[in-house]
């Protein structure tokens, strides 16, 4: 277990303040990876790098990305973290519960923009959505306040050591990647017999398949076979 394996990804953040906070807040607990999709500020600028104070190595090295697909191409667990309760067939965690998950795999933990967070497009990619217990009646907490709750949590459960999963050895997850080459080829194969209609209810029937795929927690093997099966069908027409 090892917090290298722990990635932090601002989507679409709007101010610089909360960019170098972000930065400094991972850096008290040790944590490296950063990415940032599509910032609204020039990424990065003076105020980003002075708020970051000591954590400016963390801003030059981050990664910046114009969409949260390519940002997640080597990541096998998303945590998108939510003030709100999703009506969607997604698991909904609470910090405890992010003893369960197994970080000797890849892990990213999502934060949404300070104005509106995570529409359920963005969360759709996501394999948990994450709620931090607030006064019910005053749940908007600060981008960087949040990152730095969940910061200090899961650095206390890496030094600890824990894990709940014991899983075969031969038992590969399936990466993000691999999953994202299965979806879409799957995308591609009902794209041509026209299956998204009608066509403005297509935004949401993808979210509804990435829903199904990227929380059932496919492995490798089973993702090549997915993958087969898809283009199977596709030579079949």
């Amino acid at each position: 277990m090892s917090v290298n394996n722990i990635t932090f990804i601002l989507h679409k953040p709007q101010l610089s303040e909360n960019i170098g906070a972000c930065a400094r807040g991972m850096k008290n607990f040790n944590f490296q990876k950063l990415s940032i999709i599509d910032p609204k500020p020039i990424f990065p600028n003076d105020k980003i790098l002075a708020t970051s104070v000591g954590a400016k190595n963390l801003i030059n090295k981050s990664k910046v990305f114009d969409h949260l697909e390519p940002a997640l191409k080597n990541i096998d667990y998303v945590i998108a973290t939510s003030a709100r309760f999703r009506n969607k067939n997604i698991k909904h965690i609470q910090l405890e519960d992010l003893k369960k998950i197994d970080f000797t795999k890849k892990v990213a933990f999502l934060f949404g923009s300070e104005a509106s967070g995570l529409s359920n497009n963005e969360v759709s990619y996501a394999n948990y959505t994450l709620q931090i217990p607030t006064n019910p009646e005053f749940k908007s907490l600060n981008l960087s306040h949040s990152l730095i709750i969940i910061a200090q949590y899961v650095s206390s459960i890496v030094k600890l050591k824990t894990s709940s999963y014991k899983k075969s050895k031969k038992v590969i997850a399936a990466s993000k990647k691999e999953i994202h080459s299965m979806t879409n080829l799957c995308i591609q194969n009902l794209d041509e017999i026209n299956f998204f209609k009608p066509k403005e209810k297509k935004p949401i029937m993808l979210e509804n398949l990435r829903n199904i795929f990227y929380r059932m927690e496919l492995s490798a093997k089973e993702t090549r076979i997915l993958a087969s099966v898809f283009a199977s069908l596709g030579k079949k027409r």
